[in-house]
């Protein structure tokens, strides 16, 4: 038996997509323009599907860390954080990101699945509940699959559903709650306070992922729980700097007293090579900046909210009523449909994410777009005329 033919249905889908002069899962980056524009097929093209939220890929001090720590401290550590992996950097970076959250802890992980990975199935034990939302990202499930323990979901979002879900619980049992700030995928905020407010009402521990909205949520931009005065009530806050931060890695940060006995029973953590220099480097000039920019945060929220007031005054049906976040996500009908203005966005010049199911809630296809605190207005305008030059090319209702 092959193994592979298990795919087939999968291989057969791709196939049937209408793609012409592009592939959505091949798309090449030629050069780099900036954090805002790169050359896609010899095309000058306006990036607007990176999580590139803050803008901070080429900002002068992570490059001058960056450049600094390779020359020192050369291109890898090769080995594991338990083992040779840990360098004064790795280090600094969590003293940083400690102080940036006002915690006592935190732990640095080589990416933000990891760090899910690695939290969740550590804390999830034999006897024990995680209690998700159903909408939640790949690397939660992932997480939950490596646990040990029993899985509930309850309905996006959905505070009534989760406290009817945890009522059926034993009372002294081990429970976890996980939810994110912001979802990736339709943009929307999770109602935090009232989660958490419930999680604690039930005697649950609670882990708030805070990837797409760490930098600009709350004053100091560290997510949705600053933002919302509930911070004390999430026992783990976990993020990522391939977001906002711009670079790659994951972390974890908390006050409870136990939190170190994580480097030793985290499996994801322990059985992986650590971040290079040149990367740690880059994530904690990052983080330091960041901290003090409230101006590139304004200036974030401003074009994600002219985005959404512009797609939605063009007529097309949003993910959410208002700007949630610097994610817009637009409705498509179908996958074909999805497929072929994907295409020709593309050669308009704009990209952006084609998304669908199991990336998206069943039955849902998007143009997600994602914005950055360097786009100027007048490129956020272009992405509209250009999505709007699209729809009518390809005979799109909308």
């Amino acid at each position: 038996m092959d193994l592979l033919d298990k795919f087939d249905s999968i291989v057969a889908l791709r196939t049937s997509l209408p793609f012409e002069k592009a592939d959505p899962f091949k798309v090449v980056m030629d050069e780099i323009l900036s954090e805002t524009e790169a050359v896609i097929n010899g095309r000058r093209t306006i990036l607007a599907g990176t999580n590139n939220y803050m803008g901070m890929t080429f900002h002068e001090d992570a490059l001058a860390a960056g450049k600094e720590a390779l020359e020192k401290f050369g291109t890898g550590t090769t080995g594991s954080r338990v083992l040779n992996g840990t360098y004064g950097g790795h280090k600094l970076l969590e003293e940083t990101l400690a102080d940036f959250y006002g915690m006592e802890h935190c732990m640095v992980f080589s990416t933000g699945y990891q760090a899910n990975l690695g939290m969740i199935s550590a804390l999830g034990g034999k006897d024990d509940f995680i209690i998700i939302d159903a909408d939640s990202h790949a690397s939660i499930y992932d997480g939950c699959s490596m646990s040990n323990a029993t899985i509930v979901r309850f309905k996006h979002n959905d505070v009534d559903h989760m406290e009817r879900r945890l009522k059926r619980l034993p009372a002294d049992a081990g429970k976890l709650v996980v939810v994110e700030g912001i979802y990736s995928m339709l943009g929307d905020t999770a109602p935090l306070k009232e989660m958490l407010e419930v999680a604690k009402k039930y005697g649950c521990m609670t882990l708030v992922d805070e990837a797409h909205s760490m930098g600009f949520c709350g004053p100091n931009g560290r997510g949705v729980a600053e933002a919302l005065g509930v911070e004390h009530l999430a026992d783990f806050i976990v993020g990522t700097f391939s977001k906002s931060v711009g670079t790659i890695g994951g972390f974890a940060v908390s006050n409870h007293p136990k939190f170190d006995v994580l480097r030793f029973v985290s499996r994801p953590y322990i059985f992986t090579a650590s971040l290079p220099p040149s990367v740690v480097a880059t994530a904690t000039a990052s983080i330091k900046a960041i901290k003090n920019n409230g101006n590139r945060r304004a200036h974030l929220w401003e074009n994600a909210r002219r985005l959404h007031a512009g797609l939605k005054k063009a007529g097309f049906n949003l993910a959410t009523a208002e700007a949630e976040s610097p994610i817009i996500a637009v409705h498509l009908p179908d996958p074909m449909i999805g497929t072929r203005f994907w295409e020709q966005l593309l050669m308009e010049g704009v990209y952006a994410n084609m998304a669908a199911p199991p990336a998206t809630p069943s039955g849902v296809f998007l143009m997600r777009v994602s914005v950055c605190a360097q786009h100027t207005a007048e490129q956020i305008d272009e992405i509209i005329a250009r999505f709007i030059r699209t729809a009518k090319i390809i005979n799109m209702d909308f």
